[in-house]
């Protein structure tokens, strides 16, 4: 057996799985997993959106984050069910505790995933990759829900290798079986590798894993910079850097700008901040960032400097939120001077979404994702902000004054 062994564990969809497990033990007569279902609103106002879907509903050719309306369309009989973020946390906690029983070196990736580092606890067990389906089992017959695991000496050999075919089911990927088990997969199937990448490198005829692999670093990291060397060193497997959930990015982003002339009128200086908040929350959506700490900040007329920053629960890189925000720190923080120059900067930032905590609250969420994605797509293919969020082009204190 290899002396460093990464497990990665992953549950079949967690969201569905939990609640049809919660639902058989409350006495529900059916198990979800085996009809037609989903999770994401109630069935009668249809509103929101689908957060999971069982195996027999993407039959029907339903797809996550569509909305349940159009599901419905699809599959009349289709039940909804909503989703239950305390019983999701708490089912979360009890099999990450069960987990550390086995090693107290796990790391979560998400409320439905996480790494555990068997390298220093291999001497416990005769055979690591019995040990997995020792675990899978017991998963499965102690909480209801069964769990993919990938076996490797790397973290993105371990997360590749639980993708593979599901569900229930244990793979390894070592080095000496990229070649057969993960090289003739699609580049999209890359950890990492998303559909603007894996379009590019489509482009330059690298159509499969393999074809990376055995491509020209250099020519790689031209093409996609950083990222695109990173992507390389995965092909090779080559990874111990991939982030939990708690990690932040060492890098921030900024924009400031200064007047021709000072600027006093409030409605001005605010339709300055909504661009600026456009411009530089996209640059967030486009490298898969979000922000925890938000800022102002101020060059008045007579060249002193002031700024305010604030610090959210929950990082983002939604336009909406960002500008919501920011209007409250101007407000809290503008001294009602003569500014010459003005800027914004996002820091504490972080490459993991922490959807759990914010998905179960608002459906509204995820389409608001969706819309954004679609509006930077189009302003990417026609020209820089050729459609824009209607508070960009008229601030709250102009509304009032038209009124």
């Amino acid at each position: 057996m290899k002396e460093n062994i990464i497990f990665h564990i992953d549950v079949n969809n967690a969201f569905l799985s939990w609640t049809a497990v919660k639902l058989l033990k409350e006495g529900y007569n059916k198990d979800i997993r085996n009809i037609p279902s989903i999770i994401g609103g109630d069935e009668e106002s249809r509103h929101g959106i689908v957060l999971a879907k069982s195996p027999v509903a993407k039959k029907y050719g339903i797809k996550t984050a569509e909305t349940i309306y159009s599901a419905k369309k699809k599959c009349k009989d289709i039940k909804i069910f909503p989703p239950e973020p305390d019983y999701y946390k708490e089912i979360s906690n009890s099999f990450m505790n069960y987990l550390s029983k086995y090693t107290p070196n796990i790391e979560q990736l998400s409320i439905d995933e996480c790494f555990m580092d068997m390298s220093h606890s291999s001497y416990l067990y005769d055979d690591l990759i019995f040990l997995a389906y020792q675990i899978k089992e017991e998963v499965k017959e102690k909480f209801g829900f069964t769990v993919n695991i990938g076996i490797s000496t790397s973290k993105v050999l371990a997360k590749m290798a639980s993708d593979m075919e599901k569900p229930n089911k244990v793979h390894t990927l070592f080095l000496e079986e990229i070649e057969k088990k993960m090289w003739n997969l699609p580049i999209n199937e890359l950890y990492m590798s998303g559909k603007s990448a894996s379009l590019k490198l489509e482009s330059i005829g690298i159509h499969t894993i393999g074809d990376l692999a055995r491509s020209e670093k250099s020519t790689i990291e031209k093409l996609l910079g950083k990222h695109g060397a990173m992507l390389y060193d995965y092909s090779h497997g080559i990874s111990n850097d991939i982030k939990s959930k708690y990690d932040s990015v060492e890098k921030s982003l900024s924009t400031s700008e200064t007047f021709k002339e000072d600027i006093v009128e409030k409605n001005k200086l605010i339709q300055i901040l909504y661009k600026q908040v456009d411009n530089l929350s996209k640059s967030l959506r486009k490298d898969k960032l979000y922000t925890y700490t938000i800022g102002i900040s101020f060059k008045n007329s007579d060249f002193k400097t002031y700024s305010k920053q604030l610090t959210l629960d929950v990082p983002t890189n939604s336009i909406e939120e960002i500008s919501k925000h920011i209007i409250n720190i101007f407000n809290a923080s503008w001294k009602n001077d003569p500014i010459r120059n003005m800027g914004i900067r996002f820091s504490n930032l972080t490459d993991k979404k922490s959807r759990q905590l914010s998905i179960f609250n608002e459906d509204r969420e995820l389409k608001t994702e969706k819309l954004q994605e679609t509006m930077d797509l189009i302003n990417d293919k026609y020209g820089e902000s050729i459609i824009r969020q209607a508070n960009l082009f008229t601030s709250p204190v102009e509304k009032d004054n038209d009124n």
